[in-house]
């Protein structure tokens, strides 16, 4: 539940973060006769996100055996690469996201009569109904349907809530930081579906366990306990993991870890040239 919530809240956020920004440009554009197109786009695209999700769950029940084994895996390998490409982007995203999207919004304002606007909202909330169609389904495999819709509805709960209010208050919420820490948890959180990626294509026999297990701790903390379900879900915990399980992590940890850091090096040598 806990996963899903944390999925939804970023990827709900974000997208009310694009719709109340888009508004906000239209209020100022005194373009308010624009204001029902974007509405209709998000409506759209909730519906349409929606259609996405479910087909997906259908999809995954008519899989059993090997085949059930490797389309969960292929979801979970699928929704952290997906996942890593957002952590990256945001990190790698203008530092001025603000006045970015304000000149898209002009910019689709003049086209075709305004319509532009509603492709703008529509494609946002669309490719992140799409996002989080496919991190659900990795997480529905480490938890129950059940869990993961209650997660998915109280996350995007949450993310409207916050949404209207960072547009409604006069406090400004500190957005760097929420996505600075939820991006660290998204990372670990990725390294758990790769690892259960791993495990599920282990079972399937495509890959090798090399050793199995690499250590058991089941008589400590059970993965099928109510703990242990919960940190499976969050960080692909498993009480019993072969060492191809462990590798994976670690090498999807040391890689991102890798990455981010090089993207930072990158940004700071342009700063510290000027400063010269």
């Amino acid at each position: 539940m806990l996963a899903g919530f944390l999925l939804s809240l970023r990827e709900g956020l974000e997208a009310a973060l694009v719709i109340g920004m888009v508004l906000s440009v239209l209020g100022r554009l005194q373009r308010k006769d624009a204001t029902p197109l974007v509405w209709g786009g998000l409506v759209l695209a909730v519906l349409l996100s929606a259609a996405v999700a479910v087909s997906l769950a259908w999809v995954g029940t008519k899989f059993d055996g090997m085949g059930e084994m490797i389309f969960e895996g292929s979801a979970m390998l699928l929704a952290a690469a997906v996942l890593t490409w957002l952590i990256l982007w945001v990190h790698r995203s203008a530092s001025n996201p603000r006045a970015a999207l304000e000149a898209k919004t002009r910019q689709a304002l003049g086209q075709n009569a305004g319509w532009g606007v509603f492709a703008l909202a529509f494609l946002t909330v669309f490719r992140e109904g799409v996002e989080l169609s496919l991190f659900l389904l990795a997480v529905e495999q480490a938890s129950s349907p059940l869990q993961t819709l209650t997660g998915a509805l109280a996350g995007l709960a949450a993310a409207g809530l916050l949404g209207w209010l960072l547009f409604t208050s006069t406090r400004r919420m500190n957005m760097r930081g929420f996505f600075g820490v939820t991006n660290v948890l998204l990372i670990v959180f990725a390294a758990g579906m790769v690892a259960l990626g791993v495990h599920e294509f282990i079972e399937a026999g495509l890959i090798p366990a090399l050793v199995d297990p690499l250590w058991n701790i089941s008589g400590f903390l059970n993965d099928q306990s109510q703990a242990g379900l919960l940190l499976k879900a969050l960080v692909g915990y498993n009480a019993a993991p072969s060492l191809s399980e462990v590798l994976a992590y670690l090498l999807y940890l040391s890689g991102i870890a890798a990455s981010l850091f090089v993207f930072k090096q990158r940004a700071d040598t342009p700063a510290s040239m000027a400063g010269n």
